[in-house]
């Protein structure tokens, strides 16, 4: 259960970190008719969707990319440290 709950974590992660920074970055960008002014407010409003979008795929990618490298980093350790285990003589996990 605890291996199911560390993957189910390393895979949710990035998805809600990258909805938090994007959210972030919408909320830190000035309002469109102070930007542009009332007249363009309509289309500045579409192009920050857009770049909020943007950010917040490019930083769920890089956060799924982390992820999967440390996913695959701890499966080595772990299968070094049960190889480890088996090369003393000691009885492995599959003899038990």
């Amino acid at each position: 259960m605890r291996m199911i709950t560390r993957h189910l974590i390393l895979a949710f992660l990035p998805l809600a970190l990258g909805v938090v920074v994007g959210w972030a970055f919408a909320q830190s960008q000035a309002g469109c008719g102070a930007l542009v002014g009332p007249l363009f407010a309509a289309k500045c409003g579409r192009i920050k969707v857009e770049y909020q979008l943007w950010v917040q795929t490019a930083v769920t990618a890089a956060l799924a990319l982390l992820a999967a490298l440390v996913g695959a980093v701890l499966e080595w350790r772990r299968e070094r440290r049960r190889d480890r285990g088996t090369d003393d003589g000691s009885p492995g996990p599959a003899a038990q």
